[in-house]
């Protein structure tokens, strides 16, 4: 892969959305360092984090476990700017850019982007003028390649990478769930970076989750293909298997996943057309399915007036209709306790304006408003 800004064959990134959580709620530094160490050790070499994950946690975790450990040719780091969360103006979006070196001592970064750009934010990295901004950091050598994350319609990426042609990546949700789904487009977003030009690290390969531990049906059709294979390698390899890629980034949150992982990335193979005929069969048994497709990236509750913990209810009300047997009621009043309730929704639609997956969340917690008891 040496082709696309860098990145050489070994597919994998880390990325650092997730981490390991002690009972406190601290990140589990030392068990970090032991992901770290044993994705290094395979060949890996693209970590990938941002200003606002954790609060900045992850950017200081990430110093602690590999840059503090490990010279710096030995590493790739990414991280994000973001002009709608934790900034107010101009000057604070501008200084998340500081406050990340900062944090993750790295000196540079070999990959920079923009923050989750969607139709209801993108308009702020033009009135902070944030574009010119990392133009000129790129310039003073601080930042190697630079791009943007994005979570929008395809007539938005056109505009975008016509109006930007001097992006060099783009980083897009894809997984073989959402390759079809029109409310996140991945093939048709995938299909315009490659008519531009634009290689393409991957995010969120099994949809937060989702796709490793996926619903019954779908374990069915896996499980019978190859009874050996993990759901997340299956998930992984399909997005490895595209070509235009730098990278897949896996939000591994533990040592148990960064060795499953490896164990069919570090010797990597492309999915066979019967493994491909395997993927579709699952595409289509999820297509039947009607559970929600939240991938708990909590960016929905940031701005929430009511504090709802959106996505711990829509958990609860997925493992509903997995188990009717499940406790609903106690296991909502659990995720709900000292928060806000569906049924308080004001239908601001804050959180509609912020979901990656376009999710119509006001009705769906008109829905969850039955598992109040």
């Amino acid at each position: 892969m040496s082709n696309y800004l860098g990145q050489d064959t070994f597919k994998l990134g880390f990325g650092l959305m997730r981490l390991p959580k002690n009972a406190d709620g601290t990140i589990d530094v030392p068990q970090v360092c032991q992901m770290a160490d044993k994705f290094i050790a395979a060949g890996g070499t693209y970590f990938d984090t941002a200003y606002v994950y954790d609060d900045g946690r992850s950017e200081a975790a990430f110093k602690a476990a590999v840059v503090d450990r490990y010279p710096r040719e030995r590493y790739t780091i990414a991280t994000k700017l973001n002009a709608w969360l934790q900034c107010h103006d101009e000057a604070s979006a501008k200084q998340q850019f500081y406050t990340s070196l900062e944090r993750t001592g790295a000196g540079y970064f070999d990959y920079y982007l923009l923050h989750a750009l969607q139709r209801n934010n993108y308009r702020k990295y033009d009135e902070y003028h944030i574009w010119d901004f990392i133009a000129e950091q790129k310039a003073k050598g601080l930042i190697k390649h630079w791009g943007f994350s994005f979570h929008a319609d395809p007539e938005l990426l056109e505009e975008l990478l016509t109006a930007h042609p001097e992006v060099e990546f783009v980083q897009l949700q894809i997984n073989y769930a959402d390759w079809e789904n029109p409310g996140v487009a991945s093939r048709r977003n995938w299909e315009i970076c490659k008519a531009h030009g634009k290689p393409v690290t991957v995010m969120e390969p099994v949809k937060g989750g989702v796709l490793a531990d996926p619903i019954p049906a779908v374990k069915e059709v896996l499980r019978a293909a190859d009874p050996n294979a993990s759901f997340a390698s299956w998930a992984i390899r399909y997005v490895a298997s595209k070509d235009n890629i730098i990278t897949v980034l896996s939000g591994m949150s533990n040592l148990a996943q960064m060795e499953d992982n490896l164990s069919y990335m570090k010797d990597f193979k492309r999915l066979s057309p019967a493994e491909e005929d395997v993927i579709r069969k699952a595409q289509f048994a999820l297509n039947a399915d009607q559970s929600i497709p939240c991938t708990g990236c909590h960016y929905c509750t940031e701005g929430c007036p009511m504090q709802i913990p959106i996505p711990e209810i829509f958990t609860v009300a997925n493992r509903r209709k997995g188990s009717p047997e499940f406790r609903t009621i106690r296991e909502y009043n659990i995720v709900t306790q000292g928060k806000g309730r569906a049924s308080e929704c004001v239908q601001c639609g804050q959180c509609e304006g912020a979901c990656p997956q376009h999710l119509p969340i006001i009705s769906l917690l008109e829905q969850c408003r039955a598992m109040e008891g």
